[in-house]
């Protein structure tokens, strides 16, 4: 790989990235309102742990095997759904914390557990890396190294992406710290709009 396909790359990804913000982002706003970016953190490990393991999954060319489950893809793109339209719902009826909503409700492992469940329960995502990656391989040289490297760099964007719409949600909503029941109701919110966009992803790829 050269460097001036890796950095079509990354124009690509970052073109990628300036899409309207996904099913994720979103999450990933909605905490950090919540419950700061900090904390967050989880929930985008969570994100990227699912993206991980997706690109592997292509890697592997398990694309075609998972393209013949459309009725496994569904099941699990439902209950996505499903997940973040019910956390959504408990938080937006969630009583305020005494002090600033902030530091009650979800642990960090559930937060993990988010991240990585509204990630995976995107049906097109191993299809989408499938595609990917091939546009800057040179199958002359070593494969895995090059997917190494893609995958490390998109996982970075991503990752990167993540912190700054949290850290921008958190600096715009800060002076609402206080008003805790508002914050809930923002975050559940976003979150039922997050299952709203997972819902509207096609299961096949096209």
């Amino acid at each position: 790989m050269t460097l001036e396909t890796y950095l079509l790359y990354l124009a690509t990804v970052a073109v990628f990235f300036a899409t309207p913000p996904g099913p994720s982002q979103i999450l990933f706003i909605s905490n950090s309102i919540r419950f700061g970016v900090r904390r967050t953190l989880w929930t985008g490990a969570g994100d990227l742990s699912a993206n991980a393991l997706q690109m592997l999954a292509a890697g592997f060319g398990l694309a075609a095997v998972i393209a013949a489950s459309a009725n496994a893809l569904t099941v699990i793109k439902w209950a996505g759904v499903a997940y973040l339209i019910f956390y959504g719902i408990r938080t937006f009826l969630a009583e305020p914390h005494p002090v600033d909503g902030r530091t009650a409700g979800a642990s960090l492992r559930q937060l993990y557990g988010q991240g990585f469940f509204t990630s995976a329960a995107n049906p097109k995502a191993v299809f989408f890396f499938a595609a990917l990656f091939p546009q800057f391989i040179d199958p002359a040289a070593a494969i895995w190294p090059q997917l190494l490297i893609l995958g490390v760099t998109y996982l970075f964007v991503d990752g990167a992406i993540l912190v700054l719409l949290g850290v921008g949600a958190e600096r715009i909503l800060g002076s609402l710290r206080g008003k805790a029941r508002l914050l809930n109701r923002i975050a559940g919110t976003m979150m039922v709009a997050a299952a709203g966009l997972l819902g509207l992803k096609d299961v096949e790829a096209r």
